[in-house]
């Protein structure tokens, strides 16, 4: 009779609400991936018109959970702990994960349509699907294990897209740098929790938290190291250097809508669970994180910029490469509020200004990836040079370009970067961390002289015969979504902050 009630202990009621985001994404890509054996190549196109308007769905699907926090695959004990929690923060990483694929989907369909003898469909948007459903996941775990399994979902399918170029060696050595990289972080992150997990006896991170402070003397050398290697482990996912060096070669070799899509859903990966384990998690260990965080943030975006400043224009493949460096040193801007975290009294208001900054970036970047996207079409180099009068081929685009430009260098009209740069050039000063601010301002001046040249070479004369760039429709809905996001959030830049950090945890 004692067996029953335990059985029934087991058996959760799951909110299937809660979980709808990344379910419809994971469920939409086990369509695609049946219906891929039965269609003829001839019909193979409906699978990425599949495939977005799965992602529609799911973004859409964040909007009935705006209501109030949600939290499934829970455990009643002394204290509540649950694995999933459809909390602020969850879905406003997960509208930029879901989003972010969205666009990066409707850029895949002319690329798959300009590579269909190399990349097969069917394959490639289930791989995309999965990742995004693993990303959707990420933000939502609330202990270890399922935010180890969530980031692995979606890094997995990643390594595959990035190689999934038949033929391609360029494409097969970056597949290969990235899948090394991650693999040694997964590791370092594995063996940091299962440390983690043997001196506190929980996987929950609210209870991880809770007991960390109060681990046995004969455990503290064993918490300490198990705190230090499960940073390091994120601390790889974000790109952060000295961790960053799969990130160009990965970039140049994968498709350009994959290097897109990395460059945005897998930083905000890479960030989630690194302000997860740090700020939720590992509280009491703030003066162990803060400082490291810092200097990474400092080296980081140092190293990016300086990178992105040496790019030779007539380099091949140089505006992916400086796209790539660029968004190195973005990463060292969203570092610092995490690192602002370890020292602010209100932490909230810190990751605030990071999750604020991640939405503007996700929007410019992504619209960036799309003009490149549409210029390699005809030049398949991609130098910065290709770009030389854009505005007389291409006025709207070239436009668009240098709106995006100028967004990630923070200069007006791109009103929305500097709004976002000024919130966290706050977040530094607020924890009293000037020494940082000052590194960031100096690598905002480092910025502006390459992002500049780069628009300015948007309307200089062409030299030879001027390159037109037809703009296909899957094309035109990217850049016209995220133009219309850069330029609204410009005109309201106040309402990115306010509806980032309100009520974040």
């Amino acid at each position: 009779m004692s067996a029953q009630p335990l059985a029934e202990s087991l058996v959760q009621s799951v909110d299937w609400l809660a979980v709808a985001p990344p379910v419809i994404a994971a469920a939409v890509g086990l369509v695609v991936l049946v219906a891929d054996l039965f269609l003829p190549e001839a019909r193979k196109a409906v699978l990425g018109r599949l495939s977005i308007a799965g992602l529609a769905v799911a973004t859409l699907m964040l909007l009935p959970l705006l209501d109030g926090d949600r939290s499934t695959f829970c455990v009643n004990g002394a204290t509540r702990a649950c694995s999933y929690t459809a909390d602020h923060f969850t879905l406003v990483i997960q509208f930029l994960v879901l989003g972010g694929a969205l666009l990066a989907a409707l850029l895949s369909v002319t690329n798959l349509k300009d590579d269909e003898r190399r990349v097969p469909p069917g394959e490639f948007w289930f791989l995309l699907l999965s990742s995004a459903a693993g990303a959707a996941l990420l933000p939502a775990s609330r202990d270890l294990a399922t935010l180890i399994v969530a980031l692995e979902v979606a890094s997995l399918p990643a390594f595959a897209l990035v190689g999934i170029r038949h033929g391609d060696k360029r494409s097969s050595e970056a597949a290969l740098k990235f899948f090394l990289s991650s693999v040694t972080a997964t590791a370092v992150s594995l063996m940091g929790i299962s440390f983690v997990y043997a001196s506190t006896g929980t996987l929950y991170l609210t209870q991880v938290a809770q007991r960390l402070p109060h681990v046995d003397g004969q455990l503290h050398t064993l918490a300490q190291t198990g705190v230090v290697l499960t940073l390091v482990g994120f601390a790889f996912k974000t790109a952060a250097v000295p961790f960053h060096f799969w990130v160009p070669d990965t970039y140049v070799g994968a498709p350009l809508p994959v290097a897109a899509y990395l460059s945005v859903v897998g930083k905000a990966v890479g960030f989630s669970g690194l302000i997860l384990v740090t700020v939720v998690a590992f509280p009491s260990y703030a003066d162990v994180w803060g400082p490291a965080l810092a200097a990474l943030a400092a080296l980081t975006m140092t190293v990016g910029n300086v990178a992105a400043l040496r790019q030779q224009a007539t380099r091949a493949y140089s505006a992916v490469r400086l796209l790539a460096w660029s968004s190195v040193g973005q990463a060292g801007y969203l570092l610092v509020p995490i690192a602002a975290a370890g020292y602010a009294k209100d932490p909230q208001k810190a990751i605030g200004s990071t999750v604020a900054y991640a939405l503007m970036y996700a929007a410019v970047n992504l619209g960036a990836f799309a003009v490149a996207a549409l210029v390699g079409r005809g030049r398949a180099l991609n130098r910065i040079s290709d770009y030389r009068g854009l505005y007389a081929t291409n006025p709207l685009t070239a436009l668009l370009l240098a709106f995006f430009l100028l967004c990630l260098a923070g200069l007006p009209p791109g009103i929305i970067g500097l709004f976002a740069k000024v919130t966290v050039f706050s977040a530094a000063v607020d924890a009293g961390l000037g020494w940082l601010a000052v590194v960031m301002a100096v690598n905002v001046v480092i910025a502006l002289f390459y992002y500049l040249q780069w628009t300015a070479l948007l309307f200089r004369a062409p030299e030879g015969e001027p390159a037109r760039h037809r703009v296909p429709a899957p094309l035109t809905a990217a850049l016209a979504l995220t133009g219309v996001l850069g330029v609204a959030l410009s005109g309201a830049p106040q309402l990115v902050l306010r509806f980032a950090a309100t009520g974040l945890f």
